[in-house]
């Protein structure tokens, strides 16, 4: 493609809006054009990108077996509603764009496709023969975020790779889960990319196992946990560690303490000179379930902790059955005006102890009367600690499980890991940390779409069981912009050559010169015929301009026929490393053959 043909505009200064270099760089390269809040078109040199990235997905699925099909955008509610996430994704995540066609019916525009390949699942699957069975599609999926961001990282509309399983066991399911793992780090690493496959949390999709795949880069929105000797990582909302030893209590008699103002941990801990790792705080959460109900929720955790709340909504979630309902809708800390539909007296906020009253709940058929109480495992083995007094202005002091506090029947691991904590594969390994972009994920979902669906097979003995299934995505637009996060500079993108736009880019300083033009046309031409994707500069520009938008661009070879020429050479610069060099004209295109064939396959 010849540069003074193509929609090719480049812009001086970064767009107000974006946030991250990949977005400002994206926009400023002429890759993405904002249309909308979280809504872009990808033009030319991004769209052949987005092609790159989609074939080598392409080509990894299809070597496990898997099908490439193409599914509705367009979904029914009913489905949604058969599985249970209607509400999840429409009222508590709020994710899902929602209509209402000319018939009265309710559509959803899919955010991802669990629903829609199950019911294909429960209509064409019958025996154990056809099994296991994998399909995938790459289409643009839709989610209203609340706030979109970073351009392609967090848009409304992005293009993705979902794939689905379908098994007779878990077994069988987990054999694909490996492919998937194997394929997935194949993706990114054919890709060009520094990326670390973690634990992960399941979220709204559920199920059991689940993996991440991070690229690595500043900045990610995501946190990253890991041990040096390679042996754990996972992203913080899923991690777990050992805690630092607690310090041993200063108090060795229990009793009421007058504690004036201090209603945060660091005051209390001023004011009594004690560590706050001997400290019982209990915070106080909201819970509204599917079915309306609203539930008080009293944690009791170390002072120095924090609560990870990822992990507290999914033990909740749990107990959502007891409550005749199916999932949360929503988690907060409960505010002022939210303590005043339901208190039936003012709480010693700040002051709470583990054995507050329920009578503090005024309980309705909308309200439940008591508290839900758990304790996270690093507050049970404290002994002469410090907690509230339940009254305000008043801590208890020297308190034990067991003695004036009854250790709360449910014991949890909800507090969050973090840098510097030990590793419970191995205390000797402290946790690190790093920043990472989600380019990949894998689920292990069971049987709960199948059973909740009726997505059923006949077995051997001839009885009919649940499918076990599994689930797959891989963010096709993300993970393009992730590249161009993870390996930029002050002058612009440096694309890894597996995906980047075209190899290299003819530059030519002078297009009134005949010479340098009779060579660029010649290496051009030879170059794509020896399939070198390469671009021809021929605009009518100054030599400065060109070389500052092709490291822009970031093509990742720059071939220009300047002065060397003279001698029958032209300038080779490589993007990633500004090395230059001359090389013979006759040379360049089995030369720039191999550069590729290296980068790609190596």
């Amino acid at each position: 493609m010849r540069l003074s043909q193509m929609l090719f505009v480049t812009l001086r200064d970064d767009p107000a809006d974006a946030e991250i270099p990949s977005h400002k760089l994206l926009l400023r390269a002429g890759y993405i054009r904002r249309i909308g809040s979280g809504i872009y078109a990808y033009l030319p040199l991004m769209w052949r990108v987005l092609q790159k990235v989609s074939q080598i997905v392409r080509e990894e699925m299809n070597a496990t077996g898997a099908q490439e099909c193409l599914l509705p955008q367009l979904q029914p509610a009913e489905l949604w509603k058969e599985s249970g996430r209607w509400d999840t994704y429409t009222k508590a995540e709020g994710i899902m764009f929602s209509l209402i066609d000319r018939r009265e019916q309710q559509l959803g525009l899919g955010p991802t496709h669990e629903e829609v390949i199950t019911t294909v699942a429960r209509d064409m699957i019958r025996s154990y023969r056809q099994l296991p069975l994998h399909l995938y599609q790459i289409q643009t999926k839709f989610r209203d975020e609340i706030r979109p961001r970073f351009g392609l990282m967090r848009g409304r509309e992005f293009i993705m790779k979902d794939g689905y399983s379908f098994h007779a066991d878990e077994e069988s399911l987990k054999a694909t889960y490996q492919d998937m793992y194997t394929a997935y780090s194949n993706m990114l690493r054919r890709s060009g990319l520094a990326f670390r496959a973690v634990e992960a949390d399941s979220g709204a999709i559920g199920g059991s196992g689940s993996t991440e795949f991070m690229v690595l880069a500043e900045a990610g929105e995501d946190e990253v946990l890991y041990t040096e000797d390679g042996k754990y990582a996972a992203n913080v909302e899923k991690a777990v560690s050992l805690a630092a030893d607690a310090e041993t209590s200063i108090f060795t008699t229990y009793q009421k303490q007058p504690t004036p103002g201090t209603d945060t941990i660091e005051k209390l801990c001023k004011l009594l000179s004690c560590s706050p790792t001997q400290v019982v705080k209990n915070v106080l959460y909201q819970t509204v379930y599917d079915n309306g109900l609203t539930v008080l929720v009293l944690v009791s955790i170390r002072g120095d902790q924090e609560v990870n709340e990822v992990k507290l909504q999914n033990e909740l979630t749990k107990l959502a059955p007891q409550f005749g309902a199916k999932t949360i809708i929503s988690l907060t800390v409960p505010n002022e005006e939210a303590q005043q539909t339901w208190a039936a007296k003012s709480l010693p906020l700040g002051y709470i102890a583990t054995d507050i009253a329920d009578d503090y709940i005024a309980g309705s058929k909308t309200v439940h009367s008591q508290f839900v109480r758990l304790v996270d495992k690093t507050a049970v083995e404290l002994k002469n600690f410090v907690t509230g007094a339940n009254e305000s202005g008043f801590h208890s002091v020297g308190a034990n499980w067991g003695e004036q506090f009854k250790l709360p029947p449910t014991i949890v691991d909800i507090r969050k890991a973090r840098p510097g904590d030990r590793s419970l594969h191995n205390p000797e390994q402290t946790l690190q940390s790093a920043r990472g972009i989600e380019a990949g994920h894998i689920f292990q979902l069971g049987t709960k779409y199948s059973e909740a669906m009726g997505a059923t097979y006949t077995n051997e003995q001839g009885e009919e069981k649940p499918l076990f299934m599994g689930c797959y995505g891989v963010g096709v637009s993300r993970l393009a912009q992730s590249a161009v996060e993870q390996s930029y500079d002050k002058d612009g993108i440096i694309w890894p050559v597996a995906i980047a736009p075209y190899h290299a880019i003819v530059t030519i300083p002078n297009i009134k010169d005949a010479q340098q033009l009779e060579v660029a046309q010649k290496l051009y031409t030879e170059l794509n015929q020896a399939g070198v994707e390469t671009l021809l500069d021929d605009r009518d520009e100054r030599a400065g301009v060109k070389f500052k938008d092709a490291d822009l661009i970031g093509i990742p070879f720059r071939i220009v026929t300047g002065r060397a020429i003279a001698n029958g050479k032209v300038e080779v610069v490589k993007r990633a490393t500004r090395e230059a060099q001359e090389i013979a004209i006759d040379d360049v295109v089995n030369t720039l053959k191999q550069w590729v064939k290296e980068a790609t396959e190596g």
